[in-house]
């Protein structure tokens, strides 16, 4: 049986401003930035999404784990706590998932330098997730970790990571 999904956004501000940041992702891998990855959980309270965007040089083979060596200037980071200013940006409250490309471009350049080039199978993952997140999906905002039990299904989660890849 196919699921049944809404095709209304949700009603949740935060997950809308995570679909956002989805979204951006998603600009930045149509503009040929395919080796950007991210990976997200909860905060230890539980009340807010984090997300972390690197390139696919710093996630471990498993597809989602950051490397022990990740340089902190590789890795942008936002909370929901932040709502809509995205990575701390005071300047990024109601734009678009492509102004927020634009300026992830402009001010994280060492992780769109190093996220530049081809990665059809992450690409297509997160084109899934996208579209479960723009329609509502209850699920559709994906954690890998939190400071209680989170079962991950290994139908969602992102592939592996193909070192060398360009």
């Amino acid at each position: 049986m196919a699921r049944r999904i809404s095709m209304q956004p949700s009603a949740q501000l935060s997950i809308r401003n995570a679909t956002r940041l989805l979204s951006m992702i998603h600009e930045l891998h149509k503009a040929g930035y395919q080796r950007l990855r991210f990976y997200s959980g909860m905060s230890p309270s539980g009340l807010h999404w984090r997300c972390a965007i690197t390139h696919a040089g710093n996630i471990a083979a498993d597809g989602i784990s950051f490397l022990a060596s990740t340089p902190n200037d590789e890795i942008a980071h936002h909370s929901s706590g932040s709502e809509d200013r995205y990575f701390g940006w005071e300047d990024a409250a109601g734009r678009s998932a492509r102004e927020l490309a634009v300026l992830f471009i402009q001010r994280f350049p060492i992780i769109a330098q190093k996220g530049d080039g081809r990665d059809w199978a992450y690409a297509g993952w997160l084109t899934d997730v996208l579209g479960r997140a723009e329609h509502g999906a209850s699920d559709a905002i994906p954690v890998f970790f939190a400071d209680y039990p989170v079962r991950l299904d290994p139908d969602w989660l992102p592939p592996a990571v193909v070192q060398g890849a360009r």
